[in-house]
């Protein structure tokens, strides 16, 4: 773990200029500077991002304006939930998303989606390794994280049903419907059974990756003994 000061400012200041050029590219300024996306907050990537970015923005702040070096301290449940969901962004898209049936595989190559799906996650889950100290995370952070992605579902079951379930209403330039910016919670085509299925896994998941940083922050422990 680095405690250089100097070293966390650059880091973060290089995250955070990543994270403002993600965010740009996630409202479409970049594909059109007078018409800006309003359906950038049905994207769990984006939220996941978001979320990264503030804490990210914060632990900048913080280091600007301590003096000495030290580990950075800032947020560090929100920072572990905000990894675990950065990370659930960056697996889902690679190993699902990035290939699915009808997907123009250019697209995963622009800056934005490389930024938000690539790039920061990576950048995000290295910054816990690196100036993080070890032996704090708390053995109910994992299972309090579940909480992310759970609140994103209920979220887009009362948009649903604010728009009726009316799935004829699309995400811009895509036949994908906004009230379903994903398969798995689509409950036309998964039926409600498949949709809880799916969230179960990826709550267990969820949970599962939250407890294996959780072993190595204890592994982190025992070797810094």
């Amino acid at each position: 773990m680095i405690k250089n000061r100097n070293a966390q400012l650059i880091y973060q200041t290089i995250y955070c200029t990543l994270g403002l050029v993600g965010i740009v590219a996630s409202l479409g300024i970049f594909d059109n500077i007078n018409m800006i996306r309003w359906d950038f907050y049905v994207h769990f990537t984006n939220i996941s991002n978001f979320l990264c970015f503030g804490v990210m923005l914060a632990a900048l702040i913080q280091t600007a304006k301590k003096k000495e070096d030290s580990y950075v301290s800032t947020a560090p449940l929100l920072k572990f939930i905000g990894m675990l969901g950065i990370l659930l962004t960056f697996l889902v898209f690679n190993i699902m998303l990035a290939g699915a049936p009808g997907r123009d595989p250019q697209a995963n190559w622009r800056i934005g989606s490389l930024c938000f799906h690539v790039v920061l996650p990576i950048m995000y889950v290295a910054d816990w390794f690196l100036f993080y100290e070890r032996k704090k995370t708390k053995w109910f952070y994992p299972i309090a994280s579940i909480a992310f992605p759970l609140a994103y579902v209920i979220f887009l079951l009362v948009q649903a049903v604010i728009l009726k379930f009316d799935s004829s209403i699309l995400i811009p330039n895509s036949q994908t419907p906004l009230i379903y910016p994903y398969f798995f919670v689509n409950l036309d085509t998964q039926g409600t059974t498949g949709v809880l299925m799916w969230i179960g896994i990826l709550s267990v998941a969820f949970a599962a990756v939250g407890f294996i940083f959780f072993g190595l922050d204890k592994l982190g422990k025992k070797s810094n003994k």
